[in-house]
Parts: C-alpha cells; structure tokens; sequence
C-alpha cells in the first residue's frame, strides 16, 4: 500500500530525511516513532504528497507522486483520512456539519445519504446522538473521536493518525487506542500512527518504525523493539535522556 525508497528531503541545505525506505502493507497498521525533529511530520507530508523529495519515491498502491500534478495528487489523497493532534475541528460548526464538509463539499451524495453516513460514522466512534453538540460541549477525547468520524466518513483506504493521544489522561488515551484497533480491524483500513505515547506504541502497532539520524534506524514488532539493547532505542521507550546531550 506504502512504499518509501531512499527518501531525502533537505531544507536550506539542512538534511532532515537522507535516505529513507520501508513499505507498509495494506492491513497493516504501523507506528513510527523517533525523537522530536527527527522528520516524521516530513515524511508524512512526504507520503500525502504535500511535499517531494529531493531525491527517492513514494508511491501510494503502485503510484508514484512525483510528476503528479495537483488533481493527480488530490484523487490520491483522497485514499487517505487523517486525525490531526489537535482534531481541527471547525468551531462554528456542528458535529454533523464537521464530519459531513468534506460530503457536502463534493456535492455528489443527496443531504438523506450524508445524513445517514455521518450517523454511521458516530456509531463506529460511540458518538451516537452528538450531531447538534458544538465542538465547545466536547471532552478532548470526544474531539478527538469526532476528528477520527470526520476521517473515516469517506472510507479512506489509509489512515493517518498524528499524536492521536496528545492531551488527553492514561484512561481517555486507552479508549482512544482501543478504539484505532478496532476502526482497523472493523473497517480494514491500513493505519499509519506517529506517536510519542509510549502506551500506544505497544497498544496500537503491529510493527514500529523509528526514525533517527534521517534515516530508518531500527524497525520490528512492538516486542522486539521493547526489548531492543540498542542503546538509543532503549532509552528513547524508556524515556532516558542521554547524560551527553545535556547542556545548561
């Protein structure tokens, strides 16, 4: 469904991506990983085809993004669903008018088939009976279970979910774990998480990928890397400053 090959993306001769490859099955689901500034948030850009490489390929079943001009790249977002950290959910609007935009933007579904969809779509995220509740009335969880309706309401075959766990408590962060699992195995979605939670990671992932040194630096299921004795990969799932890069 994914497939990444020697990907290098530099700013104002600033390597951020110097060599990135890996692929990524339809099915399965995937957590990358890596410290701040690593380039995760490049590399998604990179695969939704907002930004292209200086050199390597993406391609997106089969395709390749670049040379695709923009009506090329938006039918092949439209592949995709995305839950942003923050949710980005319009504040003046409605829940039903939140998941719906997009339908009602493209105009091709009557007002009876959005309305039935956007209650289906509730129902997967047990948000049943919300429709008229403004963004202001929501928890953050609820926001965020919202986000993930409005990215499903489409039936995107890739989900992409950035920190989907930010801001939120342990118990709220489980359920919205629990509930990624679930959209996956129930909707048969490929699932794509970028995550610092180290709960999720184990929760969510079938196979991690972290990223460091611009480059895939150590990939496997959740066990292996758990219990990796790589030095950086042990403190980094244990949340371990190195003593050396401390400096005040």
């Amino acid at each position: 469904m994914i497939e990444v090959t020697n990907l290098k993306k530099s700013f104002e001769e600033h390597p951020v991506l110097e060599g990135v490859s890996f692929s990524i099955a339809k099915g399965d689901s995937v957590v990358i990983i890596g410290r701040s500034g690593c380039g995760k948030s490049v590399l998604i850009k990179h695969m939704i085809g907002l930004l292209m490489p200086d050199s390597g390929e993406v391609r997106i079943g089969g395709e390749l993004l670049t040379g695709k001009n923009e009506r090329e790249l938006l039918r092949i977002r439209r592949r995709f669903g995305m839950l942003f950290q923050s949710a980005a959910l319009f504040d003046s609007l409605t829940v039903e008018d939140n998941v719906a935009f997009l339908l009602r933007r493209e105009g091709k579904m009557t007002q009876g088939q959005i309305q039935k969809r956007v209650d289906e779509v509730l129902e997967v995220v047990e948000l049943p009976r919300t429709q008229k509740k403004k963004p202001s009335e929501l928890s953050g969880g609820m926001k965020k279970r919202v986000g993930l309706a409005r990215a499903i309401v489409y039936k995107p075959e890739i989900l992409l979910y950035d920190e989907p766990t930010t801001g939120l408590d342990p118990v709220v962060s489980d359920s919205i774990d629990q509930l990624i699992v679930r959209v996956s195995e129930q909707l048969h979605v490929t699932s794509v998480v970028v995550t610092h939670d180290i709960r999720s990671m184990r929760r969510v992932g079938k196979r991690i990928i972290m990223l460091a040194q611009g480059l895939v630096y150590v990939e496997g299921s959740p066990e292996e890397i758990f219990s990796s004795r790589d030095p950086l990969v042990h403190r980094f799932v244990n949340g371990i400053s190195d003593p050396k890069e401390n400096s005040f």
